[in-house]
């Protein structure tokens, strides 16, 4: 395991590395969240990544903008990251596990060799929602990040709206998270599932529908 960082989220003190599940039934709860926290990030020089999709770009920097981040500075020295859903996720207009999981283990290798100590991304998944080639490989790709994350100091929050996804996908997500943010708190998912175990009985887990 890499060395312990620490960083906060919905106002408790914790320690990379760390992959969480965060369910927001609002925009604005999603950003009472990821505000805080991707602010802290920039002070403590971590190397922060947004992805999200390329429409809500403009919205998201003025966000940020508007509670005293320097946008300009902050991504042209490339501490802060804004990236899009349509050039990471589903880059080519497909999800493929193995390739997102792969551009993501350069990224935290990348950051380490510039001299961040710890990285800190938070990444919309409303992207699942479009059904595109490859979705159906979003459940080992999650529980795969938590092979990744304990090898690098890194926090990761795969941000989820639980008003768009269907129960039964959020009840299958949340097997692949060791801690889930929900109703602005954070807490140690009780119903976590360890990934080699969760990935050898995938066939074995419900399939769940995306709703549309």
């Amino acid at each position: 395991m890499n060395k312990q960082t620490p960083f906060s989220v919905c106002g408790e003190s914790l320690s990379a590395p760390m992959h969480i599940c965060g369910f927001f039934d609002s925009r604005e709860q999603q950003y009472e969240v990821i505000l805080p926290y991707i602010m802290e990030g920039l002070d403590a020089n971590d190397k922060v990544i947004n992805i999200l999709e390329g429409n809500r770009h403009g919205e998201h920097c003025r966000c940020l903008a508007d509670n005293g981040i320097s946008i300009t500075e902050k991504l042209s020295s490339g501490q802060l990251e804004v990236l899009a859903s349509e050039n990471t996720y589903i880059k080519g207009g497909e999800f493929a596990a193995d390739k997102m999981y792969d551009m993501l283990e350069k990224t935290l290798l990348s950051a380490s060799r510039a001299g961040y100590e710890s990285v800190r991304a938070c990444g919309d998944m409303v992207w699942a929602l479009k059904n595109l080639p490859g979705t159906d490989e979003l459940l080992e790709y999650e529980a795969r990040l938590n092979l990744l994350t304990p090898k690098h100091s890194c926090s990761l929050i795969c941000m989820y709206d639980i008003s768009s996804f269907s129960q039964s996908t959020l009840t299958d997500i949340l097997l692949t998270h060791p801690y889930v943010i929900k109703n602005g708190k954070i807490s140690k998912n009780e119903h976590y599932v360890e990934p080699l175990e969760f990935i050898s009985n995938l066939s074995n887990f419900r399939s769940s529908t995306l709703k549309s």
